[in-house]
């Protein structure tokens, strides 16, 4: 039987949760919360690596964040849909870990993936809690459950944030558990192609992204809705 999570993150790719809500994931964890992430895809459509190889590079930022569960659905990358059989998959994960709060990909992004991500998680987990639509595993029914709440975390477009979350102990961790994922960032002795991520100028920019309040340093989260 799965363990049921406080936090449920669902991400489109691997290393969408380290790049987006890992210094969140680490307060939390810190804090005596169970969390876990679900990746949709393994990335297969990356121009930098392979599924194997940022199979492995997910599991080493698994051991860095101490997560309490980690799965992929082998969706399609760039392909998968909003749609029954997708939110299906979705609810049965939902109804296992029986999350009270489920954070999603930004609602808008660059990524078609991302937008298309957030709705599936958020149709999936209301739908998880209504008792006529069934699912099982290995035969056995599950119970409906429904998340107390979906937020979306902030990705590659800045969103206006509806509240933050104070991570300042947490940073250096958190660009550990991103650069895990080795073939993604910046590496000088990588003879891979370049993409938008793949510079040393994306990774300074990725430290940079922060809001500066009361003189603490914060990451963002932004609020989509209480599905209650």
């Amino acid at each position: 039987m799965a363990i049921k999570l406080d936090i449920l993150v669902m991400a489109a790719h691997p290393d969408d949760a380290e790049l987006s809500c890992s210094g969140t994931i680490l307060s939390y964890i810190a804090l005596g919360k169970k969390v876990g992430i679900v990746d949709f895809t393994r990335g297969e459509m990356g121009t930098r690596g392979t599924p194997e190889i940022r199979l492995q590079e997910s599991n080493e930022a698994t051991k860095i964040l101490g997560l309490h569960a980690r799965e992929n659905l082998g969706l399609a990358d760039g392909f998968f849909q909003n749609d029954p059989a997708s939110q299906l998959i979705l609810m049965e994960v939902i109804r296992r870990y029986k999350p009270e709060i489920v954070l999603a990909n930004a609602p808008s992004d660059r990524h078609p993936d991302h937008g298309r991500a957030a709705k599936l998680v958020v149709d999936a987990a209301f739908y998880s809690g209504l008792v006529k639509i069934t699912t099982d595993i290995d035969g056995q029914p599950q119970e409906a459950h429904r998340p107390r709440a979906v937020y979306h975390y902030i990705q590659d477009r800045m969103l206006t944030p509806d509240f933050v979350v104070d991570v300042t102990p947490y940073v250096s961790r958190k660009i550990e558990a991103i650069q895990a994922f080795k073939t993604q960032f910046y590496d000088p002795q990588s003879t891979e192609p370049e993409t938008p991520i793949s510079g040393e100028h994306f990774f300074n920019f990725l430290k940079s992204i922060r809001i500066i309040k009361n003189n603490t340093t914060t990451r963002i989260l932004k609020l989509k809705r209480n599905i209650h």
